[in-house]
């Protein structure tokens, strides 16, 4: 029965991937029409790579500031971080980006578009590691932390030598779909008129009406950016990985 499910899968996902290649390969493009936009493209290609390395770096710190909150022995500073977490969680990034760049910013006297990107882009990403970082760490067996108080080991040196060294293989998988999230929604900060990777591409196909020809790069250009996350996700996990 196995080995039936398994060729059934095999074949249904074959025959996917069969489908959407002939449709590919089939479809008359006008290459010619997009070419001049070539270096458009590139560029906002690397204005999305810039965006989203600095966005996740910040995330990160973010993210591992909201965890700290989220468990920390303060009932106030667990009741603010959660409702950080909530309310960004609870929201459209495509609001927050409009609150934060024509509310926020303009009252901070901020007309940097790249920096009110980052910022905004990660502060939101950095809500859901949060709750990544967080539930890692819970589920962390009580086993461990008692075992750790049993040889002496102070509270902070059984995260860095117990808890987060076995929190980090648990959270990878998740934190590098948020990783790619965070590349993706990248895109909407066109709206803010930063000349990122689908802005770009919108204008090209504004001109030219070639729209696949446009947006076909465009699909590729974030799966080059997104493939190499996970790539590097699964060869932590094998490098993180031990026996129970």
């Amino acid at each position: 029965m196995r080995t039936l499910l398994t060729s059934l899968v095999i074949a249904i996902l074959g025959a996917t991937f069969c489908f959407f290649f002939y449709i590919l390969i089939a479809h008359d493009y006008r290459w010619e029409a997009v070419v001049p936009y070539a270096g458009n493209l590139f560029s906002g290609w690397a204005m999305t790579l810039a965006v989203s390395a600095v966005a996740l770096i910040l995330s990160v710190l973010i993210g591992a500031g909201l965890t700290v909150g989220q468990l920390s022995p303060s009932r106030v500073a667990r009741w603010l971080a959660r409702a950080y977490v909530e309310l960004v969680r609870g929201t459209p990034l495509l609001t927050q980006i409009l609150i934060g760049y024509y509310l926020v910013a303009p009252v901070l006297h901020w007309e940097n578009k790249f920096g009110v990107g980052v910022v905004i882009l990660a502060a939101f990403a950095g809500a859901y590691l949060s709750e990544i970082f967080r539930a890692g760490i819970l589920s962390i067996p009580r086993s461990q932390w008692e075992s750790a108080r049993a040889i002496g080991l102070t509270g902070a040196q059984t995260y860095r030598h117990v808890v987060i060294p076995q929190a980090i293989r648990r959270v990878l998988p998740a934190t590098a779909g948020q990783f790619a999230n965070l590349v993706k929604d990248s895109s909407l900060l066109y709206v803010i008129g930063l000349g990122e990777f689908t802005m770009q591409a919108r204008e090209a196909n504004a001109q030219t009406y070639a729209t696949f020809e446009s947006y076909l790069p465009l699909a590729l250009g974030y799966l080059a950016l997104t493939l190499p996350i996970s790539l590097i996700s699964r060869w932590l996990e094998h490098r993180t990985r031990y026996e129970h």
